[in-house]
Order: structure tokens, then C-alpha cells, then sequence
């Protein structure tokens, strides 16, 4: 099948597939799913993009190429190529852990704290507290890993009254549509969270479709915030002193499947047939006046997007034509290896036994200890394949270095290059720079979207008036990664203690240098604390000693004077002239 139509756009990495030949609409054999009325359709290539991206990483993509027409592609030997390069390039993104960290705390146990440090220490501790509570790093790897594979990841807050506390939620991707009003906003006004509810028999269930819809609208002084109802104005805890006039309305809803007709899109859903629901304590979900003048909704992107997009590039967009070429190269080799280990043998002169019931000569069989009786002019050929297997995995290797190369993560971050090839550890840096920029660039286009959702979560705190968090301006909080690769942590303590003793380094500095080289520092502010406690006993110690020194002199001192009180001249010199005067008094 050939391309229907030439186009380049976020997803245009995918139109080698027979499944994404047609722009507008992707094939309804290989996703029936996408076919129903409800999807917008300029959502289908995005949502056909992640679920050709996710059959790569369940080894299916052999089932989806038949699915859209190539019955022989069943055949095809996935051996978790994809999945493993995923899972690399997030274990490299991750690091060994990730911590909350507030700008300025670190400062807090200074001799002479900044402003606003103790503060910064305050949420920063308490922002620890809620990501411990919420599981934030095991939320963090569900995020990523979906970024890492599709490209995109969606994280979602919401307060819960009963816990005083943001809980935060990892969606599916496509689940998620935004509606962009204006290309020059930074993020939408108005969000759907949207997914199909099949039919339950037992329950007696239709199917149905869920949407979650975050809107900002203008306040409503009655209540119902329609066009021309008077707007009233709000002081919001994060920014006191100022009215704002924008708050943001939950609605969660259910249509049935059979109540929706052609051109009733997710953003078009009649809400007459509308089903709300309900929250424990009786609250009707529709356009519910959540105290706020955000969305609550963080979308990542695994890469930076380009100008005028919003979605991000999978890991696996540039080398997926190779990791075809590599299933099909496996497949390929696995043939070869069965003819190699039972080669294909051909007798001439043999003498074939034949079966008692029919009459006819029986099947030869290749096995351990088969005996075929020849003729005089007998002779026996076998096919060698072996040139050709060893050829095949020649070509496995190459591949998986083009894989490396062209996805950067490189042959030594996938392991696959061996020690032997490296002759020193500043030539495993140099082959380690492409990875190092690769995760230098996904950290980067994560960086705000983490900043974010702190952001969020303090102001969620103050719009539940919880325990502890006061009105006032939000304090900048940050993801912060561990190191993606290991140190040389030897030379950074030499680097820290030369630089700490030479005055040039202050002892925050060189206690966060040695965090990131891998340390087992658990708080640089506590560790701080403890090195100057341990400076200030070791100096009173020394202090004492001091003093105890000074005090046996004196003590010596005035027994000398005792000594010499009753003596005809009075008090003795001290010194060497007082220690001769025994002998002279003995001659």
C-alpha cells in the first residue's frame, strides 16, 4: 500500500506504515476503536501514533502489520528490542532517584541565613511529606515511562477533602484533549480527560463514553456561570491583594454509545443526554466551582516540541524502520539455524524402506543415530548454511549499533559495548556524549512542566485552607535528578576538599557537589548542620585542652614558688640557674 498523501507533521515518522498511509483517516481494519463517532478527527493519527508506538513495546507490531494487510508478518520474531531501549533511556532519565527541592533552602542552616530561607526549608520539607504520601516517585516512573515510549504522558491533581491533601493521578495520553482557543497561549483554557466504558452485560451496562472537562470561565456571582451572567471577583490565597475574575469548573459525565450521531464530537456532546456524577457527599459533577484559576492537568512531553506543536517525539520515532529491519532480520536467522543444525540432505542411490501398509518408500528422517544404507554409486549432499547465519548475525550486531547511534543512547549506555573497546574512562566519556546530551535535552523539556506541578500542589494546599500552608506568593519548587551516569567520585572529593579549604567554595556548595556525585547525603541541609556541630565540638575540645594545658603550667609555676619561700634570698629564679643550685649546695 502506497502513501495516499504526502504530509509532515508530528507523526509523519509513521507513514511508511501501511496502517498511517492515509493522512486524514488511519486504517479501521488495524483500530476499529478509532472509528467511532465521538473522536475528533483531527485526534485519530495521534491516537493510531501510540497504539502502533505501544505493539512495539508488547512485541506486537508483527500482529498490527497483518491486521493492516500482511499475513506474513505473523512470522516475524520480536525479541523486546524496543522495549528495551525504552526502558534504558528511562532508567538513564530518571537516574537513581529524584528529589523535591524549594530554591533558597539550602540556605536555611547557614550561619547567616538569606531571606526567606527558613520558609523555603518549611515547604520544601512539607512538599517531601506530600510526595512520600502520594507516591511521587512511583507516579513519576508511570509518567515517564509513557512520555519516554509515546512521546506524551499526562499527570492530574485534584484535592481531596478527606486525605487534606492533593492526590495526583497518571493518565493514558490518549486520553487527553486539549482545545487550544488561541496558538499563542501557553496552556489551554479548557481540557477533556475521555475514554470508552464497554458494555457489561451482567450489570446490565450499555457501553458508554466518559469525559472529564477542566474549563476556565469567568466567577459567577449566582452560581450559574453561562454567557451574560455577572461576573464577581475573587481573592485567591496565592495572590493576595489582587481580584481575579477566572475560576476553573469540573464537569464528569457519561453519554451512551447508541445516543450519539454523526458530527457529535468530544467537544460537541449533546448535554442533554448527558448522565453526571456524583461525588460521596451528594455534589452533582456539572460545572463544579473548583476554588481555583488553574487546570489542574500537567502534560509532558518527552522532547522539546517544535514551533507551533505541543506534542512530543518517542524514543523509538527515529529508529523504528531499523527495528523492523531487525525483527526481520532475526526471523531470517532463526530460518537459517534450523537448516544449519538439520541441514537439508540429498541422497542419491539410497536404498528406501517402505512401508508394510501402503507399499510406499517412508519419509527419511535427520536424527541422531539414523543409519540410510547406500549403493555402490550412493551418495550423500548436505546444504551448508552456515556462511549465511553468520552473515545474518553480522547483520544483528550492525543494526544494533545504528540503533545506538541514531536513537543516542549509544552502544556503551546499552551495554553492548565491551570493556576491551574502551581504553580509558575519558574515551567512555566521549562515547557516553551523545547519551548525555539526549538526556541533557529530555530533562530540559521537563523542567518547567515539574515546576508546575509543585506550583499546583502549594496551591491546592491554600485553597483547602490545610494545616500549615498560609496565603502568600507560591515558592518556585523543581524536580531534582540524580546523576544519569556514574562519577568519578574520588576526583570530585578531591576537587571539593581542595576548593572548600582554599576558601573558594562556600560548605553548601561543596556538600551539593559531592549529592550529585553520588554520595549517600540524604538531606544536604542536615548533612551541613552536622559537619558544622561536629567543627564546633571538635573546637571546643581543642579549646579545653587548651585550657587544661595552661592550667598544669600555672599549677607548676606556683609550686616552684612554694618551694623557694623559705630560703635566706627569698624567692629563686626560675629556669636553669634555680636547677643548679642543689648541686652547689651539695659541694
Amino acid at each position: 500500500m502506497s502513501l495516499r498523501q504526502f504530509v509532515i507533521d508530528a507523526w509523519s515518522w509513521l507513514n511508511y506504515k501501511p496502517v498511517m498511509a492515509d493522512a486524514g483517516r488511519p486504517s479501521s481494519r488495524a483500530f476499529p476503536e478509532l472509528a467511532k463517532t465521538w473522536v475528533p478527527p483531527h485526534e485519530l493519527r495521534r491516537l493510531a501514533a501510540y497504539k502502533v508506538l505501544a505493539s512495539y513495546d508488547n512485541n506486537q507490531a508483527g500482529q498490527l502489520a497483518a491486521a493492516g494487510g500482511d499475513a506474513s508478518a505473523l512470522e516475524r520474531r520480536e525479541l523486546g528490542d524496543a522495549a528495551n531501549l525504552v526502558d534504558t533511556a528511562l532508567g538513564y532519565l530518571l537516574g537513581s532517584e529524584q528529589k523535591v527541592t524549594v530554591e533558597g533552602a539550602e540556605h536555611a542552616d547557614a550561619e547567616m541565613p538569606t531571606p526567606g530561607a527558613a520558609e523555603a526549608a518549611a515547604v520544601q520539607d512539607r512538599l517531601r511529606k506530600w510526595a512520600d504520601k502520594e507516591l511521587l516517585t512511583f507516579r513519576v516512573q508511570q509518567a515517564e515511562r509513557a512520555a519516554v515510549l509515546l512521546g506524551d504522558s499526562v499527570m492530574v491533581l485534584a484535592w481531596n477533602p478527606e486525605k487534606q491533601r492533593p492526590t495526583l493521578r497518571v493518565y493514558d495520553p490518549g486520553f487527553f484533549f486539549p482545545q487550544w482557543d488561541d496558538e499563542d497561549e501557553d496552556f489551554p483554557r479548557r481540557v477533556h480527560l475521555a475514554w470508552e466504558l464497554p458494555a457489561d452485560d451482567d450489570a446490565g451496562l450499555k457501553a458508554r463514553v466518559r469525559r472529564v472537562t477542566y474549563e476556565l470561565g469567568p466567577i459567577s456571582e449566582d452560581g450559574e456561570p453561562g454567557e451574560g451572567a455577572a461576573a464577581g471577583g475573587r481573592q485567591y490565597p496565592w495572590e493576595p491583594g489582587r481580584t481575579s475574575y477566572v475560576t476553573c469548573y469540573l464537569t464528569d459525565a457519561e453519554w451512551l454509545l447508541e445516543d450519539l450521531k454523526n458530527g457529535e464530537t468530544l467537544d460537541r456532546l449533546p448535554m442533554d443526554k448527558a448522565s453526571f456524577r456524583v461525588r460521596p457527599d451528594g455534589t452533582e459533577l456539572n460545572r463544579l466551582d473548583l476554588m481555583i484559576d488553574f487546570v489542574p492537568v500537567v502534560h509532558i512531553a518527552n522532547t522539546i516540541p517544535d514551533g507551533g506543536e505541543h506534542w512530543g517525539r518517542s524514543i523509538l520515532a527515529r529508529v523504528l524502520q531499523a527495528l523492523d529491519e531487525l525483527a526481520a532480520t532475526d526471523s531470517d536467522s532463526s530460518a537459517a539455524s534450523a537448516t544449519t543444525g538439520t541441514p537439508i540432505i540429498g541422497l542419491a542411490g539410497a536404498r528406501l524402506p517402505v512401508d508394510r501398509a501402503t507399499g510406499k518408500p517412508q519419509e527419511l528422517q535427520v536424527k541422531a543415530g539414523a543409519v540410510w544404507q547406500l549403493g555402490e554409486t550412493g551418495r550423500m549432499d548436505a546444504l551448508d548454511t552456515s556462511p549465511q547465519l553468520a552473515e545474518l548475525r553480522a547483520r544483528v550486531d550492525h543494526l544494533l549499533e545504528r540503533i545506538a547511534a541514531n536513537s543516542r543512547v549509544t552502544a556503551a549506555g546499552l551495554g553492548t559495548l565491551e570493556a576491551t573497546e574502551v581504553p580509558s574512562g575519558y574515551a567512555l566519556k566521549l562515547a557516553l556524549g551523545p547519551l548525555d546530551a539526549l538526556i541533557g535535552m529530555m530533562r530540559l523539556a521537563r523542567e518547567h512542566k515539574y515546576r508546575l506541578l509543585f506550583k499546583m500542589v502549594q496551591r491546592l494546599y491554600q485553597a483547602g485552607r490545610a494545616a500549615g500552608w498560609t496565603a502568600g506568593e507560591t515558592l518556585p519548587a523543581r524536580l531534582a535528578w540524580a546523576p544519569h551516569t556514574p562519577t568519578d567520585r574520588g576526583a570530585v572529593l578531591e576537587e571539593v576538599v581542595k576548593a572548600y579549604g582554599a576558601g573558594v567554595l562556600s560548605l553548601e556548595t561543596a556538600v551539593a557537589m559531592l549529592l550529585e556525585a553520588g554520595y549517600p547525603i540524604k538531606d544536604a541541609s542536615q548533612e551541613v548542620e552536622r559537619i558544622r556541630a561536629k567543627a564546633e565540638q571538635e573546637a571546643a575540645v581543642r579549646m579545653a585542652e587548651a585550657a587544661a594545658r595552661r592550667g598544669r603550667g600555672e599549677d607548676h609555676e606556683d609550686q616552684e614558688e612554694d618551694d623557694g619561700s623559705g630560703s635566706a634570698g627569698g624567692r629563686k629564679p626560675v629556669g636553669k640557674v634555680s636547677e643548679r643550685e642543689p648541686v652547689e649546695a651539695g659541694r
